[in-house]
């Protein structure tokens, strides 16, 4: 058997046609390029979904984990031990953050940070009632699951969370579903997967004002949009409003798996107690992602990349420019570029593919594009990309 065989064999396929089909088999990857096994060079257009903000292999990451891994790897991480890599990275991290956001509980995953996210919202709550909106994407377990907001995905899978409420993103008449009942809200800043769709400023105001007045959880989905993806370190500074739980995760790490969910302290001690280990795992705060995360920060302040993906967004608007676009969506560097024809978008996709271009499209948004490169992508290696979807579009 070949490389492919065995992968479509011994690995667990989650669609039909990973990657519409084409045989990718990458033996290396630096900066913005992956190379195959036979030498081919792709740009990567996608950072791995929002992960490799600060490039594949960065030298500083790379360091950091190979200065870590002669130390030591992993010890218990339940918070019993002093890990100095844990509890340096915390306070650089949450110094960044508004002063209600000051204790972080490190997970394996973003789907995790939502699980215990949702778990902390309901034990400080006593209450059950979570609320999400249409289109939402948070993951793929069970709670995560729960409060997706498409049904295509959950159906197969039901039973699933109980007193969970699906509303509309971005009308405020839905907002009036939150009650004294509710124990979370949990919402996108900026939907990924319904095709980048961000919430209005009055919108997101009045969600924050609900959920005070109910003494309800707000909790801040930014997996996908932190560390710089958008434009700010963070998504949410946009608004002019603090959650009560902030998640984070894909680009924290620097291509190793971490998530967190963010709190205050007074919030979070409530997993201390009744019962004591509320939220518990074996991997999460795990010292080499720990380190490669704080290199991944500080190239991010000190490269000042969160201004290079405002730069993402204007090289993208003004020459991606062609009859077939409907529509460009974007926020900094995560873009989608809608062809409001699914059949046309999975062509260009695929060819954008074979002429070396990564990229793919939306869970709940079939007819656009996805572009969301490493923010250090060079302003050469982003209009060759372009040209090349340009090149593209003209032949298609």
């Amino acid at each position: 058997m070949n490389q492919r065989e065995l992968f479509l064999r011994h690995v667990a396929q989650t669609s039909e046609t990973p990657l519409l089909g084409e045989d990718i088999d990458i033996s290396f990857a630096k900066g913005v390029k992956l190379i195959d096994v036979n030498g081919k060079i792709y740009t990567d257009l996608i950072s791995g979904i929002s992960v490799s903000n600060v490039g594949h292999c960065h030298p500083k990451v790379v360091d950091a984990i190979q200065q870590q891994s002669q130390k030591f790897m992993h010890l218990m991480v339940y918070g019993e031990f002093n890990q100095s890599p844990q509890v340096n990275y915390a306070k650089r991290l949450t110094d960044l953050l508004p002063k209600k956001l000051n204790s972080i509980y490190f997970t394996t995953s973003g789907s995790e940070a939502v699980e215990g996210a949702l778990k902390l919202a309901k034990r400080f709550t006593g209450k059950t009632e979570l609320i999400c909106f249409k289109q939402a994407y948070h993951g793929s377990t069970h709670g995560a699951l729960s409060v997706m907001g498409d049904e295509y995905f959950k159906t197969s899978f039901r039973p699933l969370l109980p007193d969970v409420k699906i509303i509309e993103f971005n009308q405020l008449k839905a907002l009036e579903c939150i009650s004294s009942k509710t124990a979370a809200v949990i919402i996108e800043p900026i939907q990924g997967e319904a095709g980048v769709i961000k919430a209005n400023h009055e919108f997101m105001l009045k969600l924050r004002e609900v959920c005070s007045h109910h003494n309800v959880i707000l909790i801040f989905d930014e997996i996908q949009t932190g560390f710089g993806r958008t434009g700010n370190l963070f998504a949410f500074e946009e608004f002019d409003i603090v959650p009560d739980i902030l998640l984070i995760s894909k680009g924290m790490g620097g291509g190793l798996p971490i998530g967190a969910f963010i709190a205050s302290q007074e919030l979070m001690s409530n997993l201390t107690k009744n019962p004591v280990l509320g939220h518990i795992n074996t991997f999460g705060g795990n010292a080499l992602c720990i380190a490669a995360s704080n290199a991944c920060l500080e190239i991010i302040i000190s490269e000042n990349l969160c201004s290079k993906a405002k730069q993402i967004e204007k090289i993208i608007t003004t020459k991606l420019k062609h009859p077939l676009i409907k529509e460009i969506r974007i926020h900094g560097a995560l873009g989608a570029i809608d062809f409001h024809d699914e059949t046309l978008n999975m062509r260009v996709i695929k060819a954008c593919i074979q002429k070396g271009i990564i990229c793919d499209w939306f869970l709940f948004c079939p007819t656009a594009m996805r572009i969301a490169p490493p923010l250090v992508i060079t302003d050469l290696e982003l209009n060759e990309a372009l040209n090349t979807i340009i090149e593209v579009l003209h032949t298609i």
